[in-house]
């Protein structure tokens, strides 16, 4: 008898999850139609039939080697049913609970069970678009408008698709569930695999008569003027969603979001680090010397007096609290800070050298 964990290379104790993990793994490495050999994985599957399921694992771990007998009645006879008898059972299988290694399973094998999980086909699809603000823009929050070329809802149909005062009837085809049974045979059995339906698309439905401006759409490609707001306080390259308003869905379906990129232009006055402002401030040798309230301009036109004390040197940096970018949570500001620059004048009058020449006489 084999051992069904050494097959799959997991210990006794494994999870659930570690045991689905193994088994992925080792189907895609042995499949035969990726050149694997069919016995190993055909070994590969008994071996997860068994550990996959609670109650024959645990028969396995009760009657090890004499498992086979232990399944007695309804076991062994589930067991046989699951991978086919030699004149090729038809099987189901559903992938649906394994999340993201079963849409990986369905797509290497091929085959997939009814309660398969179904895809939004008719969603409109998201659209991505760069808007350039100022640094002034943020300050308060900008309201813009755009103009955008896409898929909007067609009005004629108003998005059904269907020719006005023409019935909507179920899919022959599919009976409105939008999926189509196909049987497939490889060397495990038949397999049942379910696909879209090509008669409606999925959607279980057709109009009688299409729309004749969208052609049995619902949608259709138009300029559309979109006004967004751009929030007090946004960075740089953050991206603001705003639901709905990207393309149109298909015959009704939800429509996409728009995603809106910020790109803020760069200000000869001021820089931004997160939300605090840097400058810089001319300054006269006289001023920092002497000490003296210097106005100075914020961004966004404000004026205000900055304290500069006698004795400050060239290239201090003063804090000015509060007067940088609001937080985009919407609660206080950042700070500015600015740097003091003394001027050197490049012209003096005559009076001036005088002046200058008693100073440093002076030892100034």
């Amino acid at each position: 008898m084999k051992d069904y964990y050494e097959v799959l290379g997991v210990a006794k104790g494994a999870s659930q999850d570690e045991i689905k993990k193994a088994y992925y793994k080792l189907a895609h490495k042995h499949h035969p139609d990726k050149g694997g050999e069919e016995k190993k994985f055909k070994e590969i599957n008994e071996a997860y039939q068994v550990l996959s399921n609670s109650e024959k694992r645990a028969q396995y771990d009760r009657f090890g080697s004499t498992f086979e007998n232990g399944q007695a009645g309804a076991g062994q006879g589930d067991f046989q049913w699951a991978w086919g008898q030699p004149g090729g059972a038809n099987v189901e299988f559903d992938f649906g609970d394994f999340g993201d290694i079963g849409e990986m399973m369905e797509e290497m094998f091929g085959f997939g069970g009814g309660q398969r999980r179904k895809k939004d086909l008719k969603r409109g699809k998201d659209i991505e678009v760069d808007v350039e603000v100022s640094l002034e823009d943020i300050l308060y929050g900008k309201e813009r408008e755009i103009n955008l070329l896409k898929y909007n809802s067609c009005v004629r149909c108003q998005g059904t698709g269907a020719e006005p005062g023409s019935k909507v009837k179920e899919c022959f085809s599919c009976r409105g569930t939008g999926q189509v049974q196909q049987i497939r045979k490889t060397f495990l059995g038949s397999f049942t695999q379910y696909a879209t339906c090509p008669e409606c698309g999925g959607e279980g439905y057709k109009a009688e008569k299409n729309c004749n401006v969208c052609k049995g759409e619902g949608r259709i490609k138009s300029e559309e003027k979109i006004r967004i707001f751009i929030p007090s306080g946004v960075d740089n390259n953050q991206v603001i969603k705003i639901e709905g308003k990207g393309e149109a869905g298909k015959k009704g379906g939800k429509d996409g979001d728009l995603y809106v990129r910020i790109f803020i232009k760069q200000n000869n006055v001021f820089k931004r680090k997160g939300d605090d402002l840097y400058t810089s401030l001319p300054i006269s040798f006289s001023q920092v010397t002497l000490g003296e309230d210097v106005e100075i301009q914020l961004l966004g036109g404000e004026k205000i007096l900055l304290k500069v004390s006698a004795g400050t040197d060239s290239g201090k940096v003063l804090k000015i609290s509060g007067k940088g970018i609001p937080h985009f949570t919407g609660y206080g500001k950042g700070d500015l800070y600015v740097e003091l620059v003394v001027k050197t004048p490049k012209k003096l009058t005559k009076e001036q050298k005088d002046l200058l020449e008693k100073l440093k006489k002076e030892g100034i």
